[in-house]
């Protein structure tokens, strides 16, 4: 009879942990292994918005690379913190909010997008870098730019156009307020 792939793996790339004992069957001794099985008990939101049930009531989820995902969004981690606000250097503090649903909601650029001041710095800095690839080449397009900032009445013209909306937006807009810390 052909060996199974189970066993076939288990010969030749054996488990980590491997627990066996000897069993006495009569005069034979029989090897039996016992499986390894692992429960972590571990409270992985941080500062969930709904409380959490009672230890009794939760079950065990199975965790592996295809569903990690879908345990993550279950189990929505959030993370409130207030920290010094490096932006505007006035030495007041940012009241920050994050939430994770997905392992990409890690990457430094989807964090930056969950904090409000830090999103419009990031949009103001990718529209400078898209003005950047248009100038790239247009000759016209960057005489027109030189003149427009060398001419100090046409700035004050663009800054009185601004609209009323844009100008009067507070920078912590949107943002929640932090947890006191103890």
């Amino acid at each position: 009879m052909a060996e199974s792939t189970q066993h076939k793996l288990d010969r030749v790339r054996p488990p980590r942990v491997q627990i066996t004992y000897d069993v006495e069957i009569g005069d034979a001794i029989e090897k039996k292994e016992l499986p390894l099985v692992v429960g972590i008990l571990a409270d992985l939101s941080g500062k969930p918005e709904h409380p959490l049930p009672k230890l009794a009531e939760r079950r065990f989820t199975e965790i592996d690379r295809d569903n990690f995902n879908q345990v993550l969004h279950s189990i929505a981690p959030r993370a409130t913190l207030q920290v010094d606000n490096t932006i505007t250097g006035d030495g007041s503090k940012l009241n920050v909010e994050l939430r994770f649903k997905d392992m990409d909601d890690f990457e430094p650029v989807n964090i930056v997008k969950q904090i409000t001041p830090l999103r419009r710095l990031f949009e103001a800095r990718q529209r400078l870098r898209d003005l950047l690839t248009k100038l790239d080449g247009n000759d016209d397009l960057d005489k027109l730019l030189q003149e427009v900032v060398s001419n100090t009445d046409g700035l004050q013209e663009i800054k009185s156009a601004r609209p009323e909306s844009e100008a009067a937006a507070p920078e912590g807009e949107g943002e929640a307020p932090a947890e006191p810390q103890a």
